[in-house]
């Protein structure tokens, strides 16, 4: 994958806001060409996808979909190849998060959990991996510190995130050697904007990491970048972003 004369092209799930829209400035400034994925995001998608856009002409196609769709890990795959002929990277960063306590897990919570946090980052793997392989390209999936820790009353959001904390793995296996598949866990870096999570349990997450701080986005973002960039020969692997908090009981 050149940086200067074949810009690398990599697709990112859930990049209008966050932590997926400082992965895309992160990528974009290393030289990639991007396809942004959003759901819901509109105005905040072609925001970004401007901005970007005005920094480099025709480096960035922003699409709308929905992950539970079943159509669209093929047209999110077709987008790419159609805006740039290629695609070498997938970041699957799109996610939902909710509560989902013992006794009231119903089937839409299910669907919605596991769709968007374990089936659509398998099948848009699946749909990219022939061009993947054409281009020797990687996979980063976002998974979560929860996904070997469980957070109470979350059992549904823990479940996708351990699936695909072993799906990054299988795909690693089934993809090698020409695609390399990794994985990035955060831990506390931004908190739900419905306050789901009060100042005092905030403040208990933190206290427990190693570091007594919160992250960044950005944070997230370089981990990404060097995981896509710089780690040819890392692959199976799942990093914590996290401050250390996982690093103790």
């Amino acid at each position: 994958m050149s940086m200067d004369t074949n810009p690398p092209v990599v697709l990112i799930t859930g990049a209008a806001r966050r932590v997926g829209a400082e992965i895309a400035r992160q990528l974009h400034g290393a030289g990639a060409n991007l396809v942004l994925h959003y759901r819901s995001s509109h105005a905040e998608a072609i925001a970004l996808a401007g901005a970007l856009d005005a920094v480099r002409p025709g480096s960035v196609v922003a699409l709308q979909a929905d992950l539970l769709d079943p159509a669209t890990p093929e047209r999110l795959v077709g987008t790419a190849l159609t805006a740039f002929g290629r695609l070498d990277c997938v970041v699957n960063n799109a996610s939902t998060f909710f509560p989902t306590p013992i006794g009231g897990i119903d089937e839409g919570a299910w669907n919605d959990l596991l769709g968007s946090n374990l089936k659509a980052p398998l099948f848009i793997a699946q749909a990219a991996a022939p061009h993947l392989r054409a281009r020797r390209g990687c996979i980063v999936n976002i998974v979560d510190i929860h996904a070997e820790r469980p957070l109470k009353d979350y059992a549904t959001y823990c479940a996708a995130k351990a699936g695909l904390a072993g799906l990054t793995r299988a795909l690693a296996v089934d993809l090698a050697p020409e695609v390399r598949v990794n994985g990035v866990a955060p831990g506390a870096i931004e908190w739900p904007e419905d306050g789901q999570f009060a100042p005092e349990e905030r403040d208990a997450i933190v206290t427990h990491s190693l570091l007594k701080r919160t992250g960044s986005p950005a944070d997230v973002a370089r981990t990404v970048r060097f995981l896509l960039f710089d780690a040819p020969y890392v692959t199976g692997q799942i990093i914590a972003v996290d401050g250390g908090r996982s690093a103790h009981l």
